[in-house]
Protein backbone atom coordinates (compact mmCIF):
# COMPACT_ATOMS: atom_id res chain seq x y z
CA UNK A 1 0.00 0.00 0.00
CA UNK A 2 1.54 3.30 -0.90
CA UNK A 3 2.24 6.05 1.72
CA UNK A 4 -0.51 8.27 0.39
CA UNK A 5 -3.62 7.12 -0.86
CA UNK A 6 -4.46 6.54 -4.89
CA UNK A 7 -7.49 8.83 -6.13
CA UNK A 8 -9.85 6.36 -7.25
CA UNK A 9 -11.86 6.85 -10.24
CA UNK A 10 -14.96 8.18 -8.62
CA UNK A 11 -12.82 10.83 -6.85
CA UNK A 12 -10.84 11.38 -10.49
CA UNK A 13 -10.80 14.72 -12.44
CA UNK A 14 -11.40 13.97 -16.12
CA UNK A 15 -7.80 14.44 -16.63
CA UNK A 16 -7.34 11.24 -14.33
CA UNK A 17 -10.34 9.32 -15.51
CA UNK A 18 -9.31 9.74 -19.24
CA UNK A 19 -5.41 8.86 -18.12
CA UNK A 20 -7.17 5.74 -16.01
CA UNK A 21 -9.46 4.46 -18.98
CA UNK A 22 -6.55 4.29 -21.56
CA UNK A 23 -4.02 2.45 -19.03
CA UNK A 24 -7.15 -0.04 -18.33
CA UNK A 25 -7.07 -0.13 -22.38
CA UNK A 26 -3.44 -0.72 -22.60
CA UNK A 27 -2.37 -2.58 -19.62
CA UNK A 28 -5.50 -4.40 -17.98
CA UNK A 29 -5.14 -2.07 -15.03
CA UNK A 30 -4.44 1.44 -13.63
CA UNK A 31 -0.96 1.37 -12.76
CA UNK A 32 -0.69 2.65 -9.21
CA UNK A 33 2.02 5.23 -10.27
CA UNK A 34 -0.74 7.16 -12.06
CA UNK A 35 -3.44 6.98 -9.34
CA UNK A 36 -1.32 7.93 -6.82
CA UNK A 37 0.26 11.04 -9.14
CA UNK A 38 -3.22 11.54 -9.62
CA UNK A 39 -2.82 13.62 -6.29
CA UNK A 40 -1.50 16.52 -8.06
CA UNK A 41 -3.37 17.36 -12.04
CA UNK A 42 -0.72 18.66 -12.59
CA UNK A 43 2.27 16.20 -12.28
CA UNK A 44 -0.06 13.44 -13.38
CA UNK A 45 -0.82 15.50 -16.73
CA UNK A 46 3.18 15.87 -16.60
CA UNK A 47 4.52 12.80 -16.28
CA UNK A 48 1.97 11.02 -18.82
CA UNK A 49 3.00 13.19 -21.82
CA UNK A 50 6.78 12.88 -20.55
CA UNK A 51 6.55 8.67 -20.62
CA UNK A 52 4.23 9.23 -24.24
CA UNK A 53 6.83 11.83 -25.63
CA UNK A 54 10.16 9.71 -24.44
CA UNK A 55 7.81 6.29 -25.60
CA UNK A 56 7.63 7.66 -29.17
CA UNK A 57 11.06 9.47 -29.37
CA UNK A 58 13.54 6.02 -28.07
CA UNK A 59 13.95 4.42 -31.55
CA UNK A 60 17.12 4.63 -31.80
CA UNK A 61 18.67 1.55 -29.43
CA UNK A 62 17.44 -1.38 -30.24
CA UNK A 63 14.41 -2.85 -27.31
CA UNK A 64 16.51 -5.20 -25.63
CA UNK A 65 19.24 -2.48 -25.07
CA UNK A 66 17.09 -0.19 -23.48
CA UNK A 67 14.95 -2.46 -21.59
CA UNK A 68 17.70 -4.11 -19.62
CA UNK A 69 19.21 -0.96 -19.08
CA UNK A 70 15.95 0.09 -17.58
CA UNK A 71 15.39 -2.71 -15.92
CA UNK A 72 18.81 -2.85 -14.16
CA UNK A 73 18.04 0.83 -12.59
CA UNK A 74 15.05 -0.90 -11.35
CA UNK A 75 16.71 -3.85 -9.72
CA UNK A 76 19.91 -1.24 -8.77
CA UNK A 77 17.35 0.87 -6.68
CA UNK A 78 14.83 -2.01 -5.32
CA UNK A 79 12.02 -0.59 -6.97
CA UNK A 80 9.29 -3.84 -7.18
CA UNK A 81 6.76 -1.99 -9.26
CA UNK A 82 9.08 -1.15 -11.74
CA UNK A 83 10.82 -4.64 -11.71
CA UNK A 84 6.93 -6.29 -12.30
CA UNK A 85 5.86 -3.93 -14.97
CA UNK A 86 9.43 -3.68 -16.69
CA UNK A 87 8.98 -7.44 -16.73
CA UNK A 88 5.63 -7.28 -17.96
CA UNK A 89 6.71 -4.83 -20.88
CA UNK A 90 9.63 -7.13 -21.69
CA UNK A 91 7.46 -9.90 -22.02
CA UNK A 92 5.02 -8.32 -24.70
CA UNK A 93 7.78 -6.85 -26.57
CA UNK A 94 9.25 -10.75 -27.27
CA UNK A 95 12.02 -10.04 -24.78
CA UNK A 96 13.74 -13.06 -23.19
CA UNK A 97 12.49 -12.07 -19.74
CA UNK A 98 13.77 -15.79 -17.99
CA UNK A 99 17.73 -14.23 -18.16
CA UNK A 100 16.64 -11.01 -16.33
CA UNK A 101 16.76 -13.68 -13.17
CA UNK A 102 20.59 -13.30 -13.66
CA UNK A 103 20.85 -9.89 -14.42
CA UNK A 104 23.42 -9.63 -11.29
CA UNK A 105 25.79 -11.68 -13.44
CA UNK A 106 25.95 -9.75 -16.60
CA UNK A 107 29.33 -8.91 -16.46
CA UNK A 108 30.43 -12.39 -16.82
CA UNK A 109 26.94 -14.40 -17.69
CA UNK A 110 27.06 -16.15 -21.39
CA UNK A 111 23.53 -14.98 -21.32
CA UNK A 112 24.08 -11.25 -21.92
CA UNK A 113 26.36 -9.80 -25.34
CA UNK A 114 29.14 -7.36 -24.82
CA UNK A 115 27.01 -4.54 -26.33
CA UNK A 116 24.47 -5.39 -23.48
CA UNK A 117 27.04 -4.86 -21.10
CA UNK A 118 27.74 -2.07 -21.88
CA UNK A 119 24.39 -0.45 -21.48
CA UNK A 120 24.28 -2.49 -17.93
CA UNK A 121 27.14 -1.10 -16.91
CA UNK A 122 26.62 2.38 -18.02
CA UNK A 123 23.40 2.00 -16.28
CA UNK A 124 25.10 1.25 -12.90
CA UNK A 125 27.76 3.85 -13.56
CA UNK A 126 24.69 6.36 -13.85
CA UNK A 127 22.67 4.96 -10.83
CA UNK A 128 25.72 5.25 -8.22
CA UNK A 129 25.87 7.65 -5.68
CA UNK A 130 27.54 9.68 -6.81
CA UNK A 131 27.46 9.21 -10.67
CA UNK A 132 30.49 6.71 -11.48
CA UNK A 133 30.23 7.33 -15.09
CA UNK A 134 33.76 8.21 -17.13
CA UNK A 135 34.74 9.97 -20.34
CA UNK A 136 36.17 5.72 -21.91
CA UNK A 137 32.34 4.47 -20.91
CA UNK A 138 30.52 7.52 -22.93
CA UNK A 139 33.23 7.91 -25.96
CA UNK A 140 32.55 3.30 -26.13
CA UNK A 141 28.87 3.82 -26.01
CA UNK A 142 29.25 6.69 -28.74
CA UNK A 143 30.91 4.68 -30.95
CA UNK A 144 28.70 1.51 -30.36
CA UNK A 145 25.29 2.96 -30.23
CA UNK A 146 26.00 6.26 -32.11
CA UNK A 147 25.39 9.71 -30.87
CA UNK A 148 21.47 9.54 -31.09
CA UNK A 149 21.57 6.07 -29.32
CA UNK A 150 23.99 6.86 -26.65
CA UNK A 151 21.23 10.03 -25.19
CA UNK A 152 18.29 7.99 -26.37
CA UNK A 153 20.12 5.38 -23.39
CA UNK A 154 21.48 7.88 -21.04
CA UNK A 155 17.39 9.47 -20.93
CA UNK A 156 15.99 6.25 -20.50
CA UNK A 157 18.44 5.11 -17.77
CA UNK A 158 17.49 8.76 -15.80
CA UNK A 159 14.00 8.78 -16.61
CA UNK A 160 13.84 5.16 -14.90
CA UNK A 161 16.07 6.56 -11.95
CA UNK A 162 13.08 9.18 -11.17
CA UNK A 163 10.25 6.64 -11.92
CA UNK A 164 12.14 4.20 -9.27
CA UNK A 165 13.25 6.98 -6.53
CA UNK A 166 9.26 8.41 -6.87
CA UNK A 167 7.67 4.96 -6.83
CA UNK A 168 10.20 3.83 -3.33
CA UNK A 169 9.55 7.09 -1.90
CA UNK A 170 5.60 7.11 -2.26
CA UNK A 171 6.17 3.39 -0.68
CA UNK A 172 4.85 1.83 -4.08
CA UNK A 173 5.12 -1.44 -4.45
CA UNK A 174 4.49 -4.31 -7.51
CA UNK A 175 1.16 -4.62 -8.79
CA UNK A 176 1.22 -8.20 -10.15
CA UNK A 177 1.71 -7.35 -14.23
CA UNK A 178 4.00 -10.12 -14.05
CA UNK A 179 1.39 -12.83 -12.31
CA UNK A 180 -1.09 -11.99 -14.87
CA UNK A 181 -3.32 -10.99 -11.75
CA UNK A 182 -3.42 -7.30 -12.95
CA UNK A 183 -2.94 -7.16 -16.15
CA UNK A 184 -5.16 -8.79 -18.38
CA UNK A 185 -4.06 -7.41 -22.23
CA UNK A 186 -2.69 -10.47 -24.25
CA UNK A 187 0.54 -11.10 -24.88
CA UNK A 188 0.62 -9.69 -29.19
CA UNK A 189 0.00 -12.85 -30.82
CA UNK A 190 -2.07 -14.66 -28.44
CA UNK A 191 -4.98 -12.64 -29.23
Amino acid sequence: MPRIPVVSTKDAGPLARLVYRIARRRYGAVPEPFAVFANHRGLLYSSVVQELAAEKASRTLPAVIRELAVYRVSVRLGCTWCIDFGTMLQKHEGLDVERLRHIDDYATSPLFDRRERLALAYADAMTATPVTVTDEQVAGLEREFGRKGLVELTFQIALENQRARANSALGITDQGFTSGEACRVPLPGLG
